[in-house]
C-alpha cells in the first residue's frame, strides 16, 4: 500500500489579516477623510515641531556674541537678578531665572512686568546688552499654541494631537499587511504606488514615536480641559485644588513695598545632594509677600527634579522631591522632555528631527497619495494639488523668510507678520503656477532665504569671531541644508543642456 499523501498545511493568516475587508474599507475612507480634515495644521505642527527640537540651539545663535557661562555663583545671580529688575521699568510681577546648563550656557532672566522683556547676564551678575529671542520665540510658539490666544491654541493643537493619533491607528488597521510588508518598497514604477509604500513603510518603521509625540503632544495641550474635568469630578468645579496635587501653594499675598528679594539665603539652604539648579522662579520680588521656588535637577532621571520654594525670609514652606515621585508623577514630569526630545543630549534631538521630519512627510505624502488616486481614478483636482503644493512648500519658505525678519528687527511680531505674507504669496501664487512649479519656487525660496538669514545673522551679531561654537554650527547646518534643497533645480538646469549636447554628439 502506498502512503497517503500528507495534507498541504493551510497558511494561518495573522490577526491583521483576520480584519473584514468591509471593516477596511470603512477606516480607510476614516483614515482619508480624518487626514485631509486635519492635513495642513498637522503638517505645520510636526514641521514647526521638528525645528523647535532645537530651540535651545536657536537660543544660544541668536545670543552668539552674548556671555558664555558654565556655572553661575549665587552672588552672581543676585547682581544679575537686581539688575534686571532695575532694567524692567515698572509693575514687576515675577523675574523668571534660567541658570546656565550644557544645552544652554546663559544666565537668562525674563522679567514679567508692564513691558516683558530678557535679560543676559555675565559671569559677574552684570546685565549685557539686551537680547531678544525672536526666532526661537516665533517657532516654539508656532508649535505650542500657533500664535493663537495661548488658551485657544494649546487647546487647538491638543486636538491636532488627537487627530493625528487616530489618524495613526486608523491608518495601521486600513492596511492589514502593513507589518508583514514593513521592507517592501516599490521603486522605480508608478510614482504613486512609490509614495503609498514609503508612507506607509515610514509609519510603521517609526510607529513608537509617532505615537508617542501625538500622544503627548494631545495630553499637553488638552491639559486645561482634564484638569478641568478633574476639578468638576473632585474637587466642586475648584481647579487650582487640582494644580495644588502637582505644584506648591502660592505664597500670602501681602503688596507692601520691599526691598528686592534676597535669593542667597535660600541658595545657602539648598541641600549639597549633587543635583544641579536649573531654573528659579519669583514671583512679587519687591514685596513683603515675595517667595522664590528653586528647581533642581537630579542626575539619571528624565522627570528628576526636585522643588524648594521660599518664602521672603528664606524659610522654606514646600519641598517636592522627584526620589518620592510615584510612577504616575514621573510620567507627568518627563512627558514635555519626551515630547520634545530634551532629555539626552545632542544626538537624541538629531534623532527627533529625523523622525519628525518623516512624521511631517507622513502629513504631506497622504495628501499627496489622495490626490494621485483621484488623477488616475480620472477625477483630477488641479486646484486642490496646487492649494497643497503652496501649502507644503509655502511653509519653509515661510520659515525661511520669519528668520531673516526676525534676525534683522530682534522682533516676534515682525517673523509673524513676514511668515504669515510669504504664506499668501505662495496661495496667490497658485492661482497661476502648476505643483511641481510651486514646489520648485519653494525649494528655491527656502534655501535663498535661510542663506539670506545666515548672511544676516553675521552682518549684525557683533563678535562672533570670539562667540559661541554653536552659532558657527548652527549656520553651517543651514547653509548645508539650503544646498541640498537647491540641488535638484541644479539637476534640473543641467538636464536640457545635457540633452542638447547628446543629439548634437
Amino acid at each position: 500500500m502506498t502512503a497517503a499523501p500528507a495534507p498541504k498545511p493551510t497558511k494561518k493568516k495573522d490577526l491583521m489579516g483576520r480584519i473584514p475587508a468591509g471593516f477596511v474599507r470603512a477606516v480607510l475612507r476614516g483614515h482619508s477623510s480624518l487626514g485631509l480634515a486635519f492635513a495642513a495644521l498637522i503638517y505645520l505642527i510636526c514641521l514647526s515641531g521638528s525645528i523647535a527640537v532645537f530651540a535651545h540651539e536657536f537660543q544660544r545663535w541668536e545670543s552668539a556674541a552674548g556671555p558664555h557661562l558654565a556655572t553661575a555663583s549665587p552672588d552672581a545671580v543676585q547682581t544679575a537678578f537686581a539688575g534686571a529688575i532695575a532694567a524692567g521699568g515698572p509693575g514687576v510681577e515675577h523675574v523668571y531665572i534660567t541658570l546656565p546648563s550644557p544645552d544652554f550656557p546663559r544666565l537668562l532672566l525674563h522679567v514679567d512686568a508692564d513691558t516683558d522683556r530678557e535679560f543676559l547676564a555675565d559671569a559677574a551678575g552684570k546685565i549685557a546688552a539686551g537680547q531678544d529671542f525672536a526666532w526661537t520665540e516665533f517657532i516654539t510658539r508656532l508649535h505650542i499654541n500657533l500664535h493663537l490666544p495661548i488658551t485657544w491654541g494649546v487647546f487647538l493643537v491638543g486636538l491636532i494631537g488627537v487627530a493625528l493619533l487616530s489618524s495613526l491607528v486608523s491608518g495601521i488597521l486600513a492596511h492589514p499587511r502593513i507589518f508583514r510588508d514593513a521592507f517592501h518598497l516599490r521603486l522605480g514604477g508608478s510614482k504613486r504606488l512609490q509614495e503609498a509604500d514609503l508612507h506607509n513603510r515610514l509609519g510603521v518603521w517609526a510607529l513608537p514615536f509617532h505615537i508617542i509625540i501625538s500622544l503627548t503632544g494631545a495630553f499637553l495641550g488638552l491639559t486645561t480641559i482634564i484638569v478641568g474635568v478633574l476639578g468638576m469630578a473632585m474637587f466642586n468645579g475648584d481647579a487650582n485644588k487640582v494644580y495644588a496635587l502637582f505644584f506648591p501653594p502660592p505664597p500670602v499675598d501681602d503688596p507692601r513695598p520691599a526691598p528686592v528679594l534676597d535669593l542667597k539665603p535660600m541658595f545657602a539652604k539648598l541641600p549639597q545632594d549633587g543635583g544641579r539648579i536649573t531654573y528659579i522662579f519669583t514671583e512679587h520680588p519687591t514685596e513683603q509677600g515675595g517667595a522664590a521656588l528653586f528647581n533642581v535637577k537630579q542626575p539619571d532621571r528624565m522627570a528628576g527634579t526636585d522643588s524648594y520654594a521660599f518664602r521672603r525670609d528664606a524659610s522654606l514652606y514646600n519641598v517636592q522631591k522627584a526620589a518620592d515621585n510615584n510612577l504616575g508623577e514621573d510620567l507627568l514630569g518627563g512627558m514635555g522632555q519626551l515630547h520634545f526630545g530634551w532629555f539626552g543630549g545632542g544626538i537624541v534631538k538629531i534623532i527627533y528631527f529625523a523622525l519628525g521630519l518623516g512624521l511631517t512627510y507622513l502629513a504631506a505624502s497622504g495628501v499627496n497619495i489622495w490626490l494621485a488616486r483621484r488623477r488616475d481614478r480620472g477625477r483630477p483636482a488641479p486646484r486642490w494639488e496646487r492649494a497643497w503644493a503652496a501649502t507644503v512648500w509655502g511653509q519653509p519658505a515661510g520659515f525661511a523668510a520669519a528668520t531673516v525678519a526676525a534676525i534683522a528687527t530682534a522682533s516676534a511680531p515682525a517673523a509673524i507678520g513676514t511668515w504669515l505674507a510669504v504664506s499668501l504669496l505662495f496661495f496667490a501664487a497658485a492661482i497661476r503656477l502648476a505643483a511641481p512649479s510651486l514646489a520648485r519656487v519653494g525649494r528655491i525660496a527656502t534655501a535663498t532665504l535661510t542663506l539670506l538669514a545666515v548672511a544676516v545673522h553675521l552682518a549684525l551679531r557683533e563678535g562672533l569671531a570670539a562667540a559661541d561654537p554653536m552659532a558657527w554650527i548652527v549656520n553651517l547646518v543651514l547653509v548645508a541644508g539650503s544646498v541640498l534643497l537647491l540641488v535638484p533645480s541644479l539637476r534640473a538646469r543641467s538636464r536640457p543642456a545635457e540633452s542638447t549636447a547628446a543629439a548634437t554628439i
